[in-house]
């Protein structure tokens, strides 16, 4: 899979560079290892990668493997590996959305589900990748398909019950029926992704504190 920077939509951020002298995969186990033994901020602590069960540590491993990052929500839902998985289809959705819905709008969508949530973890993550697409979130300005995307999901938010015809009108113009299906999905599981960090209390990955959004003035 193509890694453009969008594995910062929840499930794959860098957990810092090498220590002691290890690097990429040996290094992640050892923040694992020595920097989380006992670490329980969160309502669910975090996996212990060696007292983890062999299902949650090679599910670790298959993660590492092939993002090569983790994160504080991962290793709290590693005490079930089917969970992880399940919540990880969002890179699925966003691989089946990328041909319609270019990255920038994407990420705009996404950061709309999850401030209108209330959910800071997955807001500061897209915040993150936007600005490492040279983007500010404070003065992007949208263009047409990208300000529908966010006030669709602030619709959804607000009561998916009630979306408004005027948008349901124009995505059904821009976009094809699959492409809705996915698109639909996908607000479901980023959703589901900030109730999960609510409801949990998922901590706040350290390296994401620059890129939190600014208080108001």
């Amino acid at each position: 899979m193509q890694n453009t920077g969008l594995e910062a939509c929840g499930f794959a951020l860098d957990d810092g560079a090498a220590f002691s002298g290890c690097t990429g995969v040996a290094a992640l186990l050892y923040v694992e290892k020595d920097f989380f033994t006992d670490a329980r901020m969160s309502r669910i602590s975090q996996i212990v990668y060696n007292t983890a069960s062999a299902e949650s540590r090679a599910e670790h491993d298959q993660e590492l493997a092939l993002r090569g990052r983790m994160t504080n929500m991962k290793r709290i839902m590693l005490h079930s590996p089917a969970v992880h998985r399940i919540y990880a289809e969002w890179f699925t959705l966003q691989e089946l959305l990328r041909p319609t819905i270019p990255d920038r709008a994407f990420l705009l969508f996404s950061l709309a589900l999850s401030e209108a949530s209330k959910s800071d973890v997955p807001a500061t993550f897209m915040r993150r990748a936007l600005i490492e697409l040279g983007l500010q979130p404070e003065t992007i300005v949208l263009d047409a398909d990208e300000a529908v995307l966010v006030d669709f999901a602030k619709a959804i938010v607000a009561d998916s019950n009630a979306i408004p015809e005027t948008i349901w009108e124009h995505l059904a113009a821009r976009y094809d029926e699959p492409a809705l299906v996915n698109l639909v999905a996908f607000a479901g599981i980023m959703i589901a992704t900030t109730v999960f960090t609510n409801v949990v209390e998922v901590d706040l990955d350290p390296e994401l504190e620059p890129y939190k959004k600014p208080a108001p003035a």
